[in-house]
């Protein structure tokens, strides 16, 4: 009989203990990283133009992440008949939030460029967890030493908007700020729809950038793999998600909500046909504002996605198992 380590150790149930993402071991030294996975938290949200709360975005994460934290030897899905990220073969840590400077928008955002700079000195993939959109901003701009991406944009909203009022690096920003810079070679921007997500002068602005813009309706027309086959095959992959891109019925809790969002599947298909076409190399989440999400449905959702998302990172890079013929 095998020992799947099921009555080894603690029972470690998700309401016991710190509340690390995934329960994962803590490491604070960021010249002592040692992982395959290293999740950030960025709390800042003073580049909100609504309503402000996601600096507790984090914190909500962390604390929903422990429900999906049973079990020693990773995660069994009977769909795939495979064990995502089992524990001797994806390490995963926890380093902590980047420093937030309050009313401090520039010191802050350079505190968060610091930490995922860090991140991939250590050759770890950096999950950064907002916080506001603008924390893409210097997501983004620690690759600069890097080679290219193209990244994947899930959002309700353009976020293209390159100055209003002197504002440029508030929660519109973010994806304009990523074109200007030369390691970024296009964009496939999933979700956009409706009223208050920019203007036209924006959207074009966007298309000469490189930007593929689908809808909602237009995702849902293409299917999944119509979707995938627009995205360029065999490049390195950044993925941006904002949590409203989600429909506010299953994700209530962030300051835009928008009405006609994703359903998780929808998402999570995609994501995980992306890890075939090539290799996704950052992630940042954003836009969890716990205060108006009563059940916590809006954090659990987030925590589930990422956790089944590096599972499928790494599953294409190898490290999985294969359900009832292998062991973890």
């Amino acid at each position: 009989m095998v020992d799947h380590g099921y009555e080894s150790g603690r029972l470690n149930l998700p309401f016991v203990g710190h509340c690390t993402f995934g329960k994962q071991p803590v490491c604070l030294d960021w010249d002592a990283i040692d992982a395959d996975v290293a999740v950030l938290g960025i709390p800042f949200d003073m580049g909100t133009q609504y309503r402000a709360g996601a600096r507790f975005g984090p914190r909500a994460i962390r604390e929903a992440s422990t429900l999906f934290s049973f079990g020693h030897a990773g995660a069994y899905d009977h769909e795939d008949d495979m064990v995502y990220l089992p524990s001797d073969r994806v390490r995963i840590v926890d380093v902590g939030d980047a420093d937030i400077i309050h009313t401090n928008t520039e010191k802050s955002l350079d505190n968060a460029e610091f930490a995922v700079r860090k991140i991939l000195a250590a050759g770890a993939l950096p999950v950064s967890l907002g916080g506001d959109h603008a924390v893409h901003i210097p997501c983004i701009k620690a690759f600069g030493d890097q080679a290219p991406v193209h990244i994947i944009h899930i959002d309700a909203h353009l976020d293209f908007v390159d100055e209003r009022h002197g504002v440029r690096y508030g929660h519109g920003n973010p994806l304009r700020r990523a074109s200007e810079l030369e390691h970024v070679t296009g964009f496939t921007q999933l979700g956009i729809r409706n009223v208050s997500s920019s203007n036209r002068d924006d959207y074009e602005a966007a298309r000469r950038a490189g930007s593929d813009i689908l809808s909602v309706r237009k995702v849902r027309e293409l299917g999944a793999q119509g979707v995938l086959d627009r995205v360029p095959d065999g490049v390195r992959y950044y993925c941006t998600i904002d949590i409203d891109g989600f429909d506010p019925s299953i994700a209530p809790g962030t300051g835009t909500p928008s009405h006609g969002g994703f359903l998780y599947y929808e998402v999570l298909e995609i994501l995980q046909g992306l890890t075939e076409k090539g290799e996704v190399v950052g992630i940042d989440l954003v836009e969890v504002a716990p205060d108006y999400d009563r059940s916590g449905t809006t954090a659990f959702l987030a925590a589930q996605l990422l956790l089944n998302f590096l599972g499928y990172i790494f599953a294409a890079r190898g490290k999985a198992g294969g359900g009832r013929n292998e062991v973890c």
